[in-house]
């Protein structure tokens, strides 16, 4: 009896278990053996009748997603009628949860809901948050009255967010699936993850291991988290999940030369994973300080990176590592198969175009946008409107007669004053006729933009040596612009952190890994400082540069080099000026059209404060002028020491030159001119020979 009992104890459990949704994860299994990655919204405020706004948030190819959860945190208007309104959360287009808002409480709403696993993808996944606020109930039934949407709004604060409760695969051997563990998310967000190279790193392994950060730095999905740039040792890569050394060959630890799988490193280079208890580790290694650097640029070429599914790559004379040039002057399609918009009232799409930082957009810079739209719209009403960083450049009416194809052409204003990447926005108010008395079909109206829709992009340098350019002049064109970097004969963490934040912003905005990045220590010469981009990092006592350039510097040291003395716009007390960090960008003593630009401190922690002001695209907004200045309080002041030079008067041949579409118009005309002059000639000629032959 008992065991029988037993037996239908067991059965109904597997029976029960066959219904329980795989959402049911319990609190231990999520905790025990699971990691979260929170996308948290931006803070986001709606109005009008029906309202929404996307999410983003992106699943790794490497989780197996627990749970998915969207945390919500919203106020809404107080006039709001609750049982005329409602909200509706869908993943990927696909509705999964609606509620309507409840009163308005102390503090704001909050909402949790789980989203149903099979609706996750791997990859980009869009949360949308639908709503449709009425605040007016109608006074006469059956009776069509206008909805006022002024008071009808959503706030969505930046506290809301999407959590993803996942477990991870282990890395397989295979250097294209560390490469995508290396830059994973949870990876980057949790600080598991570090480029070392050796102690007292050789100036050809930092150089190598520059071009390795600057390329993970532009693949990093985390913007407010930086890639580490270490010395190795046992202590600084403990925690660490995964790790890439850059060493020559002679300064690998002795574990790890027992471990590299090659016997002609002096003619070759190698990339190999190994694998060790508690971390993986790539290795870049070579006895030729050339064939390292190469297989540097390799490693920072993610194209190439991510098809290698071996657990190691040989690096010789001939193996093609360079990434594409980059174009700055040229004529792009906005969308590669054309985007189709739904639904009534306001719709807008956005495309994101990239610059190089130091390039603006110059005369002669047009659009042309193709689209069609419905035929049952109010044409008295409806419109479409382009931005430009949400600037609006032109609009234009929507008609009957141009519904199936339609078109607007602008001219990019100048004025505008853009540089480095910038937002094409296309925003279409379909309206409907009636539209209070129909109920909405969600699919209709719509407005398709064709893929014919281009940008003809002219743009020109912005040489002036201030940090509202930065990152010229290091970077030209995308690409690292004869870059030197001096630093100390003797390099403690700071220095190793002060590179970190500045090559993981310049890292972002290198297009290509085809730039030079040459490492001096403080004693360099003159000679080979010519020609180049200087960033001398460090104090008066141990940069000579520094020490040297003193009184060329807007921010200069005291005699003794123990702190900065005032200027003409700051009063500095003597004890302060022992406790702040400045970035100061000067023109380079060494040569005419170069820049020198100096990060330094008294001590090597100000040094660093200094560097995080240009560490990331979050705080680069901070800084202007060409004189920093910072403290361990978070003070920050930025001042202006060159003076403003006039507007230089436009060249003619110059702005010709940069114009394609009027040089080949000249050069017809000229080409013109000549046939009619040699016309002319020819007819005299046979002209005056006539009258000679009577």
């Amino acid at each position: 009896m008992k065991k029988r009992m037993l037996g239908l104890a067991v059965l109904f459990a597997l029976v029960i278990g066959q219904y329980v949704s795989p959402m049911a994860v319990s609190a231990e299994e999520i905790t025990a053996g699971t990691k979260q990655y929170q996308t948290n919204f931006t803070e986001t405020s709606l109005s009008g009748g029906n309202t929404y706004m996307q999410q983003f948030f992106q699943i790794e190819n490497y989780w197996h997603i627990a749970s998915v959860d969207v945390h919500l945190d919203y106020k809404v208007s107080q006039l709001t009628q609750n049982e005329r309104s409602n909200l509706t959360l869908l993943i990927n287009g696909t509705p999964f949860h609606s509620f309507r808002p409840i009163e308005q409480a102390v503090g704001g709403q909050q909402l949790t809901v789980h989203v149903p696993p099979d609706m996750i993808v791997k990859g980009v996944n869009s949360l949308t948050v639908q709503g449709h606020l009425e605040t007016n109930s109608p006074i006469v039934q059956n009776t069509c009255l206008p909805t006022d949407t002024r008071d009808n709004w959503l706030q969505i604060a930046k506290t809301s967010r999407i959590a993803v409760n996942y477990t991870t695969e282990s890395i397989q051997l295979s250097i294209r699936d560390f490469n995508q563990h290396f830059i994973g998310m949870g990876t980057v967000k949790e600080g598991q993850n570090a480029i070392a190279v050796p102690k007292a790193g050789n100036p050809s392994e930092l150089e190598a291991a520059t071009y390795v950060l600057s390329g993970y730095a532009k693949a990093n999905p985390v913007t407010d988290k930086a890639i580490p740039l270490i010395e190795y040792s046992p202590d600084n890569v403990k925690g660490k999940q995964t790790v890439i050394l850059v060493s020559l060959f002679d300064n690998l630890p002795d574990d790890m030369k027992s471990l590299v799988q090659s016997n002609n490193l002096e003619n070759t280079a190698l990339i190999q994973l190994i694998k060790q208890a508690d971390h993986d580790i790539l290795v870049i290694t070579s006895a030729d300080a050339g064939l390292l650097i190469k297989a540097g640029r390799l490693a920072a070429n993610q194209t190439l990176l991510s098809q290698i599914d071996a657990d190691r790559k040989v690096v010789d004379s001939t193996t093609e590592v360079d990434t594409p040039t980059v174009s700055v002057s040229r004529t792009m399609t906005l969308t590669e198969t054309g985007d189709k918009l739904t639904g009534d009232r306001h719709q807008e799409k956005a495309y994101f175009i990239s610059l190089p930082g130091n390039r603006s957009i110059a005369d002669a810079s047009k659009l042309r946008i193709t689209y069609r739209y419905a035929r049952n719209l109010d044409f008295d009403r409806s419109m479409v409107t382009v931005l430009i960083n949400d600037t609006p450049i032109g609009s234009k009416k929507l008609s009957t007669e141009l519904a199936d194809s339609d078109h607007m052409d602008l001219i990019i204003p100048k004025t505008l004053n853009i540089s480095g990447n910038f937002t094409v926005k296309l925003a279409f108010d379909l309206e409907l006729k009636n539209a209070n008395c129909l109920e909405n079909q969600g699919q209709m109206p719509w407005a398709f933009i064709e893929k014919d829709s281009m940008l003809q992009l002219n743009t020109k340098d912005r040489a002036d040596l201030l940090f509202n350019n930065y990152p010229y002049p290091f970077l030209r064109d995308g690409s690292y612009n004869k870059v030197a970097i001096v630093l100390p004969k003797e390099k403690d963490p700071y220095i190793y952190q002060t590179l970190t934040n500045l090559f993981n912003l310049l890292g972002r905005y290198a297009q290509t890994n085809t730039g030079e990045v040459l490492y001096f220590q403080d004693n360099v010469s003159a000679q080979q400082l010519k020609g180049r981009e200087i960033i001398a990092i460090g104090s008066y006592k141990d940069n000579q540069v520094i020490r040297d350039q003193n009184n060329k510097l807007y921010f200069r040291y005291d005699q003794s080099g123990r702190g900065f003395v005032s200027n003409e716009k700051m009063s500095i007390d003597a004890s302060y000026g022992t406790r702040m960090g400045t970035l100061q960008l000067l023109d380079s003593p060494y040569e005419n059209g170069f820049g020198l630009l100096a990060v330094t401190g008294s001590e090597s922690k100000y040094m660093y404060l200094a560097s995080k002001l240009i560490g990331s695209e979050g705080t680069l907004w901070k800084v202007f002028g060409d004189g920093v200045v910072t403290d361990i309080d978070g003070n920050i002041q930025a001042f202006r020491f060159k003076k403003e030079t006039a507007a230089e008067s436009s060249n003619v041949l110059t702005d010709v030159l940069e114009r394609r579409d009027v040089l080949g118009f000249m050069t017809a005309a000229l080409l013109v001119a000549l046939l009619v002059l040699l016309s002319l000639i020819m007819m005299i000629r046979k002209y005056n020979k006539k009258r000679g032959d009577r």
